[in-house]
């Protein structure tokens, strides 16, 4: 009792094994598979941080702004800027490099 096989009988499988290994390549490596998720989230960590930095930028910047304003003058604040942006310095203050 010899069986012989067809090649139809090989087609079947060998194709079934090809199309299952392009599906597995695809989910992993394809525009929506593994890598490029770890990707996105990589990059929406990153973009995270730096809307955080931003958000703290915004943060000091307001603060130093109310402290300026006619509402509510720092005169300590107002008194550093202006010798930071005219470069004036007292007769009694020791000026560091």
């Amino acid at each position: 009792m010899t069986r012989s096989v067809s090649i139809t009988g090989l087609v079947l499988p060998v194709a079934l094994l090809f199309i299952g290994a392009y599906f597995t390549f695809t989910a992993v490596q394809g525009n929506y598979g593994l890598f490029q998720r770890v990707q996105i989230t990589a990059e929406a960590d990153r973009l995270d941080l730096q809307l955080a930095a931003l958000q703290a930028e915004v943060e000091r910047m307001e603060t130093l702004t109310r402290r300026l304003s006619d509402d509510f003058l720092d005169l300590d604040l107002l008194d550093e800027q202006a010798r930071a942006v005219l470069g004036y310095v007292r007769a009694n203050e020791i000026i560091l490099p």
